[in-house]
């Protein structure tokens, strides 16, 4: 079959499109023949410098996709072969603490497509088949690859985490991204009002488009002071931010007094500083997240179906086209999601 895989870290120039065998499903597990694999900011920084992961190389990044079943070990007789499935985005060990509390989002032995396991950029991947689930015939393959990851991390900081609630007022960082387009959508289901930042006035109308009710400019405005002045002064209920760095202060400063701020990635930076006096002052909640529980991920997959979440592609590359998907992730250019066509 064919993969794009990477022989050493290094820029985009160092993905190969080439051949590799195709493996066979053992007992209990399902061949899936992708057809679609989003890529994620998350692949360039483990491409670039594995991002504190140790890879073995050569490796095959991809860590949310969907396809169809082409092959069967035994005992997975739920799923037939031609059916249209996608897969969790991480494999949980389904025995420790976290899983049997139904915390699964925080299973001490998790393996992550493209992380832990070699993931969908390649023709074919064999996964359990309890992680493979049949996708609703309203979704493509596309969608289905960019509903995942993003989008069940945005649910989880805003419904479990952020626990919002109607009529509340949320900042969400990176608006125009991932996650951040993901959690304006799902605030503003959840009736909030949403104040987005972006980095170009492209981006803030996309932003506006996707339901924000007043955006700002990261870059060329003071994100706290400007917040403030959205909310007459009293900050907003809940951040959600996924950036880091200087933009991870800067949002902090405009919650109100027991807001609460929801934090993932760091790409902007993931070490900040913290002035601890306003923050316990102002009993702010600085609350981290990961990716969602399998529940969570199984109900944003069917507000997909339902057409109450819209996941958005800014394009789709052919696989052997990867170094180009990745070009648009480094150069900011994307609206919404990348999604490889494999």
């Amino acid at each position: 079959m064919k993969a794009v895989r990477f022989h050493e870290h290094g820029p985009r120039e160092v993905l190969r499109y080439e051949d590799v065998p195709t493996p066979s499903p053992g007992a209990g597990d399902v061949l899936v023949r992708v057809r679609a694999c989003c890529v994620n900011r998350f692949d360039v920084s483990l491409r670039q410098t594995g991002s504190r992961k140790s890879l073995p190389l050569p490796w095959t990044l991809g860590v949310e996709f969907a396809g169809e079943v082409e092959g069967l070990g035994s005992g997975a007789a739920e799923l037939a072969e031609g059916q249209r499935v996608w897969v969790l985005h991480e494999l949980t060990c389904l025995r420790c603490q976290y899983c049997l509390a139904g915390k699964d989002n925080l299973c001490e032995r998790p393996q992550m497509w493209g992380v832990d396991r070699p993931g969908g950029y390649a023709e074919y991947v064999v996964a359990p088949a309890w992680a493979v689930l049949p996708l609703a015939d309203s979704v493509s393959f596309e969608i289905a690859a960019a509903s995942q990851a993003a989008w069940v991390t945005a649910w989880h900081m805003l419904t479990t985490r952020a626990r919002v609630r109607p009529g509340e007022t949320v900042l969400v960082s990176a608006a125009a991204g991932g996650v951040g387009l993901a959690a304006v959508q799902v605030a503003k289901l959840a009736g909030a009002r949403v104040i987005a930042t972006a980095g170009s006035a492209e981006k803030r109308a996309f932003a506006r488009d996707e339901g924000a009710d007043e955006t700002l400019d990261h870059y060329r405005e003071d994100v706290t002071e400007r917040v403030l002045e959205l909310t007459g002064g009293r900050g907003v209920d809940v951040v959600i931010e996924n950036v880091g760095g200087e933009l991870f202060s800067a949002c902090m400063g405009a919650l109100k007094k027991d807001g609460r701020l929801v934090f993932c990635g760091g790409h902007g930076g993931a070490v900040v500083p913290l002035d601890l006096l306003p923050a316990f002052r102002a009993e702010w909640q600085l609350l981290g997240a990961r990716t969602g529980m399998t529940q969570e991920h199984c109900t944003v997959m069917d507000l997909v179906a339902e057409g109450k979440l819209r996941p958005k592609i800014h394009e789709v590359v052919p696989l052997e086209d990867a170094s180009e998907a990745h070009r648009i992730l480094e150069e900011r250019e994307q609206l919404g999601r990348v999604v490889l066509a494999c």
